[in-house]
């Protein structure tokens, strides 16, 4: 569990204030304030830094004004919700691909708990809902970034659906972190392995969404897309900061993607 000062910094980080209590109403406002704030981003892949998948992810997130993927942001988040009382497990998933369903363990997501009832909490993939869902249910939740359900149980695995679609299939099992350290391994190391393939940085607003992937600036502001493909590397630079909150001192290198291969959707 993270210091109380820590999680007071977190919660500046996100402009959230500390709840009274570990309710359901505060839950829905700390997911929606970390999706908001906190970038969906694969920056240290390119910049040959260390991924981790403990308190210093924190300390990147607090402190460097950062965000991360499914593996760094998630459990980061899942210690300040256990520092604010929240009971808190670990879910895996299968992410769903355009060539069929992805490895076990290819995404982490959270069930958290609440006065009896559990809900998955996801704050660290491309679609991922801005509140808590209510697990249990195949019912139909509404949400600002679209319409989610879960679909029926196989097995003890279950379908996560956006606006009909397929996102990722949840293992209902709760696993332990170091369980993800192979599949982070794999992610930091194949040539194959979908957050080598581009350099992406995106993140909700209000309005849509803005996505910087290489050097093309995507806004998507309600239905209409913006696309500005910058001149050079202070322009970058510059659009990291303005639109992310991101101060960097280089930019991450240019991927080599391989023939065939397939990046990540974040647009």
């Amino acid at each position: 569990m993270i210091s109380d000062v820590l999680a007071t910094a977190y919660l500046a980080r996100i402009g959230a204030s500390r709840p009274a209590e570990a309710n359901l109403a505060a839950l829905a406002e700390l997911t929606e304030r970390h999706v908001l704030t906190v970038p969906f981003e694969n920056l240290d892949y390119h910049l040959g830094q260390e991924v981790h998948l403990d308190e210093r992810v924190v300390e990147k997130i607090v402190h460097q004004g950062r965000g991360g993927a499914c593996y760094e942001v998630n459990p980061a988040f899942g210690l300040l919700l256990e520092a604010l009382g929240y009971q808190v497990e670990i879910l895996s998933a299968r992410v769903r691909r355009p060539d069929g369903l992805g490895a076990p363990l290819g995404h982490l997501a959270l069930r958290v708990t609440v006065a009896g009832d559990a809900y998955l909490v996801d704050v660290g993939f491309r679609r991922n809902p801005r509140r808590p869902l209510l697990l249990g249910t195949e019912a139909v939740q509404y949400d600002p970034d679209g319409a989610f359900r879960f679909g029926s149980p196989d097995q003890g695995e279950f379908d996560l659906i956006r606006d009909g679609e397929p996102m990722y299939r949840v293992d209902g099992r709760a696993r332990e972190l170091a369980e993800f350290r192979p599949s982070l391994w794999w992610f930091r190391t194949c040539p194959d392995s979908p957050f080598l393939q581009d350099v992406f940085c995106s993140l909700p607003t209000v309005e849509g969404r803005v996505t910087l992937k290489g050097r093309t600036l995507t806004r998507r502001v309600h239905d209409e897309v913006l696309v500005e493909h910058l001149s050079d590397d202070i322009e970058v630079f510059e659009a990291y900061h303005k639109h992310f909150g991101i101060t960097l001192d280089r930019l991450p290198a240019e991927p080599v993607r391989p023939e065939g291969s397939r990046g990540i959707a974040v647009e």
